[in-house]
């Protein structure tokens, strides 16, 4: 991992409302944007933009189904991420 991801995974982590919807993303194998809506109660627009940055970060992927969409955690980049923090 570069230090620029490191940074940016670092930088959207700050963020308690982001680390929140990583947490709940991280519990499951792949997660509705729809079901996180319903569990935070944040506009769909606010939750598009820490989405935005958790993808942008390269912790999470996304895949469209239609109007849907499904988030999952890139494990190998977390485990990369925490490695590095252990380095510190």
């Amino acid at each position: 991992m570069d230090s620029q991801q490191f940074h940016r995974i670092s930088k959207a982590l700050a963020d308690p409302r982001r680390y929140e919807i990583l947490s709940r993303i991280a519990k499951c194998r792949e997660l509705a944007c729809s079901d996180v809506r319903g569990e935070i109660p944040i506009t769909a627009a606010t939750l598009s933009h820490h989405i935005k940055e958790l993808v942008n970060a390269g912790l999470v992927e996304m895949r469209r189904e239609g109007q849907f969409a499904h988030m999952r955690l890139r494990r190998k980049v977390w485990r990369e991420y925490l490695s590095q923090l252990g380095k510190l």
